[in-house]
């Protein structure tokens, strides 16, 4: 089995472009582009600033930006891209333009899903200008209900229509970012699943993010699979079809330093600067992936890179001494577990696409070029 037997979905963040909410708040012109550019290292080799290679820069507000990531995307075997979609509730909605363009140009031809993310926009988001005082919630996630749940399904209906859209047995493949934060799933799929059957599909195929881990956990039940198999029960019980396997906490808590914590718990009580998080990539390999990777019904997240320092500053955490040849290790790690899968639930989440203020991104950088894309078919 080789790397272009899995199916590649590369989230995809579609922010880079001005939106009257971030002109209000963080100033007019804002996309986190402004976050990349003026990031600095932190620590000695840190690798900061990451500069955007082959497409620079890039607005997304030009089609030719849209199809030369597209078959980028698809020279390096990657199925097709997942795009947040952030509905608040009530029809109201933020970077929605880059969807809609693609369905309004009916391009670029590759294949696209959607996930919701359904989470508030604050000033907690990145790290806070001196004109925040105090933490504002910018939009608020609301569920007002049934009318709502139709209101959504409806506006999406025509993408899940489109013969572009990724299926997984025969259904489209909706993505949610927070199922614990909706009040009733169970009512959200049944209504979705009569929607689309009504409307000539067979249904939707529902796919929850969860993290395998939290911070509380223990460490003995993470490496027993008792936190990660809980809280896939959890996500099946509420109907969803499949679970997206988030891992980036259940790595934090096995790789976490003592001494680190213990800083961070007195730093927090005299006020004192946080000490930076890093995690050493070529050690967290081995805690990435565990027997939950291999159920039929589970999609690991693959991460390339991880670092957030330029939204977070201080209060975030990278992964150190990465390269293309521990991206690849990794993606050893983990096709055994994909092995007895039937194919289309062969489906593996890159984290991410262009998510350049976490950095985590496939796109091409000035360091890297296209490095770490060549190992997808490598």
């Amino acid at each position: 089995m080789g790397n272009n037997d899995i199916r590649y979905i590369a989230l995809y963040l579609p922010q880079y472009h001005p939106v009257e909410i971030n002109d209000q708040y963080w100033g007019k012109g804002f996309t986190e582009w402004r976050n990349v550019a003026k990031a600095k290292p932190l620590y000695r080799n840190h690798y900061q600033p990451r500069i955007p290679a082959d497409f620079g820069f890039y607005d997304l507000r030009i089609p030719e930006v849209r199809e030369e990531q597209a078959t980028l995307a698809r020279k390096y075997g990657i199925e097709g891209f997942c795009y947040w979609h952030y509905w608040f509730g009530n029809g109201k909605m933020v970077l929605e333009k880059p969807l809609e363009w693609i369905m309004e140009l009916k391009r670029p031809d590759f294949p696209f899903c959607v996930g919701w993310a359904n989470h508030s926009w604050s000033n907690k988001t990145w790290e806070k200008t001196k004109n925040f005082k105090k933490d504002i919630v910018f939009l608020k996630q609301e569920y007002p209900g049934e009318e709502d749940f139709i209101l959504h399904f409806n506006y999406l209906l025509p993408m899940f229509q489109d013969p572009r859209y990724i299926k997984v047995d025969d259904k489209p493949l909706f993505l949610v970012f927070d199922p614990y934060d909706i009040p009733d799933n169970a009512l959200m799929i049944r209504i979705w699943n009569e929607l689309a059957q009504k409307n000539g599909l067979k249904g939707i195929h529902f796919v929850a993010r969860t993290e395998t881990a939290d911070l509380s956990s223990s460490k003995r039940d993470i490496l027993e699979g008792l936190i990660q198999k809980d809280k896939y029960k959890k996500c099946i019980e509420m109907g969803y079809d499949a679970v997206y396997a988030v891992n980036d906490v259940k790595i934090k808590r096995l790789d976490s330093n003592y001494m680190a914590l213990l800083y961070d718990r007195i730093a927090g009580k005299l006020n004192l600067p946080k000490m930076l998080e890093t995690h050493d990539y070529s050690k967290i390999i081995k805690f990435m992936y565990d027997d939950l990777a291999g159920y039929e019904n589970v999609y690991p997240m693959i991460m390339p890179h991880w670092d957030n320092t330029p939204r977070a500053g201080r209060k975030g955490y990278v992964y150190t001494k990465e390269s293309p040849e521990l991206f690849y290790k990794s993606l050893e790690v983990l096709k055994p577990y994909m092995l007895h899968k039937k194919h289309d639930h062969r489906i593996a989440f890159i984290h991410s696409w262009n998510e350049w203020g976490e950095g985590a991104y496939l796109e091409p950088d000035l360091k890297y070029g296209h490095q770490y894309l060549e190992q997808l078919i490598r």
